[in-house]
């Protein structure tokens, strides 16, 4: 099998997947068009158009990612090409991580003490137990369960959503437009892990803004287009004084890099990262994508990304 990888670093991922997969010939988009012609399987991370139009015969794609909306929304991608995504891949601890960071900086109130320092202020803020603040879980795939449960292994109460019923131990699950408004009305913090589709676009409105708790926090290392901006804006309110919402740690931006010309890289209770929460370890990744084109050239059942559902 002919396999074509594009990715940051492709030579590295080139190099190190024709050594889990020594019958396949792996080549990078500096290839000469005949061979990207040829090509058998794309492995891509936000392929350009041109280059998802040059295979003539793909029999599979494998994102290298757990987002599919940038490979979907690609005017080139072929029509019928069964999908497969990363799922987890490591990048789930990461992201763990990153969410656990988040949750502690509102609980322990660092977002305060950084701003009284501007101020040479000196004041004790009294500390709210962790079982007093439950923390709210949008998404509850691969990755969005394993957050959900580190989260609940440090002994925060967890509420976990998703579009249709789940059962996770130790989360509180709901599900649906009822079961959503209900989680909201319950949480501190927030977490956003849902993927980018029809349904999940802004689903994080003025009105889902108004339904969290006074002074609660939202973290979104998920899809930029989860929320509405303005409304976010809104909810925190201007720089004097905490509005509705008390903070926001955000990750992931509709337009990305984040303009320079966005008010959230000033505001002073928004904390901006360079969608760096969850990056693919390399190791990981490439079991996964040896294991997906295997299965994929054996003619092996294996689950594929429904494009119509956006994931």
């Amino acid at each position: 099998m002919k396999v074509l990888v594009h990715i940051d670093d492709a030579e590295q991922w080139r190099d190190a997947l024709a050594r889990r997969l020594p019958e396949a010939e792996v080549i990078t988009g500096s290839a000469p068009a005949e061979q990207r012609r040829q090509a058998d399987y794309l492995a891509a991370w936000k392929p350009p158009e041109a280059l998802l139009r040059e295979p003539e015969a793909l029999k599979g794609i494998v994102n290298l990612g757990a987002g599919v909306d940038a490979l979907l929304n690609n005017p080139g991608l072929p029509e019928g090409v069964p999908i497969v995504k990363l799922r987890d891949a490591g990048m789930a601890s990461l992201i763990g991580d990153y969410v656990r960071y988040g949750v502690l900086h509102f609980q322990r109130d660092f977002d305060r003490y950084r701003r009284q320092q501007h101020a040479g202020e000196w004041r004790e803020h009294a500390v709210v137990d962790k079982a007093d603040w439950p923390v709210g879980v949008l998404g509850l795939g691969a990755i969005g369960a394993r957050v959900a449960n580190m989260v609940a292994a440090d002994g925060f109460p967890v509420h976990g959503w998703s579009r249709s019923e789940k059962a996770l131990e130790g989360i509180t699950c709901h599900h649906g437009d009822d079961g959503l408004d209900d989680l909201l009305a319950r949480v501190r913090t927030l977490v956003l892990l849902l993927p980018d589709t029809r349904a999940t676009r802004q689903i994080i409105d003025a009105r889902a803004l108004a339904r969290l708790p006074e002074g609660a926090s939202l973290i979104n290392p998920g899809r930029g287009t989860l929320i509405d901006e303005a409304a976010l804006l809104e909810a925190l309110g201007d720089g004097d004084s905490e509005g509705r919402l008390r903070g926001a740690l955000l990750d992931a931006f509709p337009e990305e890099p984040l303009p320079e010309a966005s008010p959230l890289w000033v505001h002073p209770r928004v904390w901006v990262t360079p969608h760096m929460a969850g990056p693919t370890p390399l190791g990981d990744a490439l079991d996964q994508v040896a294991e997906a084109l295997r299965a994929f050239e054996a003619g092996e059942p294996q689950a594929t990304v429904d494009p119509a559902a956006g994931y």
